[in-house]
């Protein structure tokens, strides 16, 4: 088996975009629209074939509520002190600052995307 892709819905598609390509860094690999059943499908991530994010936007929806299962996604980084003043400059809006996770030594990060969806950013070594 191979990890594929995770689903989340937003509200506004051209912003979601623009997050995580400008932002985040990272490409549109695929795009689908479904006229008849009135939605439209953008994978973004950092590779052809690699593991990605579908942004999923269903054309007469405008807001979704957060679910209070869904913990958050989760981005390797090489410095997660330059990613999160890189990511401040484009306009990104961390809710936590980076610094080692509580009790441990693992520098971690959050980001929140336009529809509010955590993104954790984790310090690789």
């Amino acid at each position: 088996m191979k990890f594929l892709h995770t689903m989340i819905r937003v509200a506004d598609l051209d912003t979601s975009i623009e997050f995580y390509t400008h932002v985040l860094g990272m490409k549109v690999l695929e795009r689908h629209e479904n006229t008849d059943y009135r939605y439209t499908l953008v994978f973004v991530g950092y590779e052809q074939g690699g593991t990605t994010i579908e942004l999923t936007h269903n054309w007469d929806t405008n807001e979704y509520e957060m679910g209070n299962a869904f913990g958050h996604l989760a981005l390797g980084v090489d410095d997660i002190y330059a990613a999160c003043d890189k990511i401040k400059a484009l306009g990104g809006n961390i809710t936590r600052e980076p610094g080692p996770v509580k009790g441990g030594e693992t520098h971690i990060a959050f980001v929140t995307d336009p529809d509010n969806y955590q993104i954790e950013l984790i310090q690789l070594d």
